[in-house]
């Protein structure tokens, strides 16, 4: 499911990819519906790619949102993202107690918690890792 969400550079929001051309992705807004091209130019994240910095290996961000989604029942986060720093490194250290609080900066922490918000309210908590092969359905 993280493979289709995008988070496209400079706009705000997560995006579902619908159709991909040449130098150009066809993007729809979680939030509004509202479509927009997403030229080759812009710089789009598949969420499924993003990760965090831990003080072992890099955790990635599907984990991280799953361990939240358990954390908060699949309700949205308690916690108001534009919390100050330390309110917002407690509330991370909670879910991921390994993260390098000297690379991992606030900022980052506000925008995992706005993605998740967007992903519960739009219905998309499906977090796991399906198996390529289970993807493709056979009559």
């Amino acid at each position: 499911m993280l493979k289709k969400i995008v988070a496209v550079s400079g706009k705000p929001g997560l995006y579902k990819v619908l159709s991909q051309g040449k130098n150009i992705l066809i993007v729809e807004n979680l939030s509004d519906g509202k479509r927009m091209p997403a030229h080759s130019t812009d710089k789009v994240v598949a969420l499924n790619d993003v990760s965090m910095f831990t003080k072992g290996e890099d955790k990635p961000l599907r984990e991280i949102l799953e361990a939240l989604k358990i954390k908060e029942n699949g309700a949205k986060a308690s916690i108001d993202p534009k919390s100050d720093a330390e309110s917002l490194r407690k509330f991370f250290e909670e879910i991921v107690p390994d993260f390098d609080r000297e690379r991992v900066y606030p900022t980052d922490i506000k925008k995992l918690i706005q993605w998740y918000n967007i992903l519960v309210e739009t219905g998309h908590t499906d977090f796991s890792v399906k198996d390529e092969a289970e993807e493709v359905k056979e009559p």
